[in-house]
This record gives C-alpha cells, structure tokens and sequence, in this order.
C-alpha cells in the first residue's frame, strides 16, 4: 500500500506537469530531433569527403614511397647492367659503388654464386661475406629470388654501424652458350629506413597527416613490422597496400586533426544551436525546481534512518486507506524493539541503529507489498494491513531479528500489539490507540510476544513502564555491573554511573579501555586467583549468589575495598552473565559499624 499510494501520486503529478508543459516540451524535443537529423547528415557528408581525400593523399603518397624504393633497386640495377655487358665480371667495383653512394644506402654489395666477396665500403662491414644461399636466416630468400629471377627485399633489421635497414637483393642472370639463362649472383644494396624516405614522410606530415608504414619482412613471411611512422596507434586510418621487392606495403594514414572535423559546418548552425541549448536549460531549470519539490515532499514524509514513513506520511497515508468507512476491514499493529535503550547502552546507538535498520528491513520483507510501513520514532514502528491472519503476526514476532556487532551476530526481539479496524475501533486515530495499549500489555506481561487489542485496555499503561532497565541501573543506590559468566572469558558488557564514579572512570568507553573489557582487571593482581576461586566454588555449591569482600582497582592505580555482590543469570542474548551489586566497605562499616560487626559477615573474605 505505501508503494502503491506513493507511486500513484507520483503518476498523477508527472501527469499534470506533462499537460502544462506539453508545448514546451514538445518544442524542444522536434527542435532537438530537427537539429540532430541536420547536424549528422552535413557531419558524415564532411566525414566521407575527409576520407576520401585522405584515401587519395595515401594512395599517392604510397606512389611516391615506391619511388624512393626504387632508387635503391636502380643501384643493383646498375651493378647488375655492368656485370651482364661485362659477362660476368666487374673492374673497380669499389670505384664504381663510390659513384652510386647515396645518404640513404648503408653497403653495396655482390654476390657471385650467393657468397657475398665484395662490400663497399669495406670497413665495418667484413662479417657481411656471408654464403647467403646457406645461411640460416636469408637461405630461404635468397634462394626464393634465384629461382624466380625477382628482387626480393628482407627486413627491417638493426645494423651493426646503429639504425635499421632493408635489403634488396638483384638476382643476375648470363646467358650461356646453349642460350639458356644461367644463375651468376646478387648485387645487393643495403637502404637505411626510414632515411630513404625522409622527404616522402616529411611532406605527408607537413600536408596535415599522421602515418605509419608496415611491410611484410620477406616474400615468404606474412609477419609484419614497423619501417617508419609519426604515430604508433592511429584511430581508424586509411590503409594503402603495395607490393615491391615481393613485399607487401601498408601504408596507414589519419588526419592529425583526427576524422570528427565537424567543427566545420558548425559555423551555420550557431542559432539553432543556442536555441536548443535555451530551450534545454529552460527545460532543466524547470525539471530541477520540480525534481526538488517531489524530493523534498518525500523527505518530508519519509524516516531518513530506515526509508519506511515517518510519523507525519503515516498518518496521511492512512487517511487514504481508510477513509473513515466501515466497509473496510484493516488490522493496525504498533511494535517495538525490546530493551532497546539497553542495546543502545552497551553497544552504542550506531548499533542501535542497526537494529532499528534490520527492523524495518524485516518487516519490509515479511509483510506484502499492500502492507503500510512506518516508524513512529525513536524503536517504534507502525504498521496498517488490508487484512491479517493472527498467526502471521506471531510468526513475525517469533522470527528472529539480528544485528551485528564487531562482526559478531546479537540476536533481539519485539513486542507486538494490534487491533482491527472497525471492530475494536471507529476510526483511524483510535485505532492505533488500541494497538499501542495492546503492546504495552505485552511490555508489562515479559514483552517478547505478541497479543490483540481487548476491551479495557488503556494506553496509560505506558506510564508503568517508565522505569526501564537504564532509568533503575544509573539510579540505584549502588555501583552495579554486568559480566559474562565464564571462567576463561568475562567480558564486561555494562557499568551503572554509580560504578564509574567509584571507579574513578569518566564513561564507560573509558572503562572498556582501562580493563580491557576484563572483570578480572578489576581485582588487584594478587586476589585475583583467589577471588576468581571463591565466587566459582560459591556457584558450583548450588547458590545463585556470591558474597566476596577484594580490593578494587581504580583508574588512576590506587585501590578501595568493596563487597561485592553477584548472581548468576541465563540470558538468551548473552547466556550465562553476572549480576553485581559492589558496596563500598570502608563506607559500609562507618555507617552501619553500630548495626554489625565485621565478625558477623557471613560471605567469602579476601585477605588485603
């Protein structure tokens, strides 16, 4: 029901927004539409003009990359010309590759038979006389260009004088006396990359583009690497392919400006622009003032700790769910959490608060989605059912309800009053009425239960359960504790003010600290087996108390005697604790010296 009443007040307010700002609305959605429709059209009409002039660029650039390869063929085709009119032999081969230097060409070199004999220049480079049809890592290429007479190129590679290179190697052939072409050798030439390039690249770059060029490392190898690039990762480039030397070319091309050049055509859509922008933040303004308005009518009715209503959203959505008729059969129900304040006590009110969130978390869960939810404050919460079956609410009741605490699960209950709706009451506020008097029957009848509203029951009652555990602790006449009763752990979990101040501690945090939580670091060191002994053989002997007379320990070092006080009780939360009355004895005997003596005390004494 609270979901139900909330989302159709949500649904008719969004309804009549819609009817007052329709024309607005309507204004900006088919100005937005319009604008997009033509701002996308005249984008990719730029965008496949850009593309297609870089497609063009890369494919001529590509040309002009081919050429500067080719000047690095045309130097073993030179070699290969003298060697061919010469029939196989060359003179002043290192005169001749002097002439055809170039600042991109690392060697020159031939290769009769495929064994490398001739270099230039020689120095540095006397470990390339190499058997290049047998050699391991360029046999296959070598071998590949001699059987198909073509130029196979083979890298990049490192160069041993630094820098990379590429080589092209020129198969030669003679003719023999039979007519027939006979294999002779290579002339080979090793380019540098990507100085060969260096003007080709500089003019691409120059002309507004990023590149990267990638070739296949031989004929006979589809594995690719890098030979030059202004950018190694390009966003969706143009790629051109070009085979040459037997060596397929990639040449990938992006504008630097990259491919969303838009910004372009958004010169002559600056009005309409502005215009849906206005309309925009109109339309926002308008949006965010209501969006506030609806929020903070939900704060102002919802309880910000568990989501469910407050007092204030409960009691208007009960108006509309019963109507003040009596042809509408509902149970209101009023719970609580049982010794609440008490949890808040020992463990502090953020645990509280987790109760409290597991709480509602509970009821959400257990009761349907018809059922309406909220917390009158403080640990009491109300709940209105269209119909409910006695059993289910004491099923809720019995489920256990938890909460953590330093990663260790407590266990806590309820108690539960509630009454119908016309039968025990005629109207709305009466009725919760009855079912605040009926839990409060619970309280006073051991809580933990669940029970119907009667005729008699009075809502006052509530006045008998003022004295609750913190009121009686922090007001007796006496220091008062709780204890885990357990020989190996006895965790303190609770001190009265009246402990505190004997002990000479501020709060009971301060307490946790300087014990260690530890009963045991109460007594002074050298009672403590003793004291310890005496109230477990008083226990096991069959009493519920113990009567012990030690040395207490104070904060500040020093120490008092005490008579202390205690009993043994099972409790469901905790099991087995001790109860502990402590008496100051020096106070006790100069105030009741002339009622007994000390000789008269008949409970277990400590020896100072």
């Amino acid at each position: 029901m609270q979901m139900e009443v909330t989302d159709e007040t949500m649904r008719f307010l969004q309804k009549q927004y819609n009817k007052k700002w329709l024309l607005p609305l309507l204004t900006f959605l088919v100005g937005c539409l319009i604008l997009t429709v033509f701002l996308y059209h005249s984008y990719e009409t730029n965008r496949k003009q850009v593309r297609i002039i870089t497609e063009l660029n890369a494919s001529t650039y590509a040309e002009r990359l081919r050429d500067d390869m080719n000047r690095g063929v045309a130097v073993t085709d030179a070699l290969k010309a003298i060697i061919i009119s010469e029939n196989g032999t060359i003179d002043n081969f290192e005169k001749i590759s002097e002439n055809l230097m170039s600042d991109f060409v690392q060697s020159i070199q031939i290769a009769p038979d495929g064994v490398v004999t001739e270099i230039y220049p020689a120095e540095g480079n006397e470990s390339g006389k190499i058997d290049l049809i047998h050699d391991e890592s360029r046999g296959e290429i070598c071998r590949y260009g001699r059987d198909n007479n073509c130029v196979t190129m083979q890298g990049p590679f490192d160069l041993k004088q630094g820098g990379r290179g590429i080589a092209v190697r020129n198969p030669v052939y003679l003719e023999a006396a039979d007519g027939n072409p006979v294999f002779w050798g290579f002339t080979i030439v090793i380019i540098r990359v990507p100085e060969i390039f260096e003007e080709s690249v500089r003019a691409l770059t120059d002309f507004g583009y990023d590149y990267c060029l990638t070739k296949t490392v031989s004929p006979l190898s589809e594995e690719c690497e890098r030979i030059s690039f202004s950018k190694e990762n390009l966003a969706d480039p143009v790629t051109y392919a070009f085979e040459f030397g037997g060596c397929t070319f990639y040449l990938a091309v992006t504008p630097k400006d990259g491919w969303n050049q838009g910004r372009k055509i958004l010169p002559n859509l600056v009005l309409g622009f502005f215009i849906v922008l206005f309309l925009t933040g109109l339309v926002i303004v308008i949006l965010v003032i209501e969006f506030h308005r609806e929020a903070l009518k939900k704060m102002a009715i919802t309880d910000p700790l568990t989501g469910l209503l407050n007092r204030k959203g409960f009691e208007e959505q009960i108006k509309s769910a019963i109507k003040d008729t009596k042809n509408v059969h509902c149970v209101g129900i009023q719970t609580d959490i049982d010794d609440f304040k008490f949890i808040n006590d020992m463990y502090g009110h953020e645990y509280g608060d987790r109760a409290l969130i597991s709480l509602a978390k509970s009821m959400q869960e257990f009761f349907p989605t018809t059922a309406l939810l909220g917390r009158n404050g403080g640990d009491e919460f109300c709940i209105l059912l269209p119909d409910c079956d006695k059993e289910l609410l004491i099923e809720f009741t019995k489920t256990p309800k938890t909460f953590t605490y330093h990663g260790q699960t407590y266990t806590f209950t309820i108690s539960l009053g509630y009454a119908e709706y016309p039968d025990n009451a005629s109207e709305r506020s009466q009725l919760m009425r009855c079912a605040d008097a009926a839990l409060y029957e619970v309280k006073l009848h051991g809580k933990n239960g669940c029970m119907a509203y009667k005729e008699g029951l009075q809502s006052g009652v509530r006045k008998q359960l003022g004295f609750v555990l913190n009121d009686i602790s922090e007001n007796l006449p006496g220091a008062f504790m709780i204890h885990k009763a357990d020989k190996s752990d006895d965790e303190i979990f609770y001190a009265n003010k009246e402990f505190l101040d004997m002990a000479g501690y501020e709060n009971l945090d301060a307490l946790f600290k300087g014990t260690k939580k530890s009963f045991r670091n109460l007594i002074r060191e050298d009672q403590q087996k003793a004291v310890e002994a005496s109230i477990w053989n008083q226990i096991e002997s069959g009493s519920e108390n113990d009567y012990i007379q030690y040395q207490l320990r104070k904060q500040d070092g020093t120490y008092i005697p005490v008579l202390d006080q205690g009993r043994i009780v099972e409790s469901v939360r905790f099991g087995k604790v001790f109860y502990v009355l402590f008496m100051d004895w020096q106070a006790m005997q100069v105030n009741y010296s002339t009622k007994f003596d000390e000789k008269d005390v008949r409970w277990s004494i400590i020896e100072s």
